[in-house]
């Protein structure tokens, strides 16, 4: 299934994560493509407001990976992987726990582990356009 997804605001974030959420039951891991600042980190927001994450969501940039717990859908795993400089940092941490643990996780800037993801997963693509909306395609 593929999807586009035009967001002119961020209001609507929280609406596109939900149906992206319905639309992907599969896997479970999504991974993030997009330019720095194009709405990698508000858009797993809003991911976790739809799965009723009880913590604060920040971005992991310089801890690798942040844990959230949820009401219903158990703890979400959230990677930010733009720092890293060899995927031994990430394989390290024992990733294979965190991405084959059924749980949800969402891989900022995976390009850069590409090799480590398993081999199905929901691929997300956010695109800045000139009027600072956001196009987002989806696969799943």
């Amino acid at each position: 299934m593929e999807q586009l997804y035009i967001c002119k605001s961020l209001d609507e974030l929280d609406s596109i994560a939900g149906d992206i959420l319905s639309r992907c039951p599969g896997p479970k891991l999504f991974a993030l493509y997009g330019e720095m600042g194009s709405g990698k980190t508000s858009l797993v927001k809003s991911f976790c407001r739809t799965l009723d994450a009880t913590d604060i969501v920040t971005s992991p940039t310089f801890a690798l990976v942040n844990e959230y717990r949820t009401e219903n859908s158990g703890t979400v795993y959230h990677f930010d992987v733009y720092r890293i400089k060899k995927q031994e940092e990430v394989m390290d941490i024992g990733y294979e726990t965190y991405f084959y643990s059924g749980n949800y996780v969402f891989v900022e800037w995976p390009e850069k582990i590409s090799e480590l993801l398993p081999d199905k997963y929901v691929y997300v693509k956010i695109r800045e356009m000139e009027d600072g909306r956001r196009k987002i395609l989806v696969k799943c």
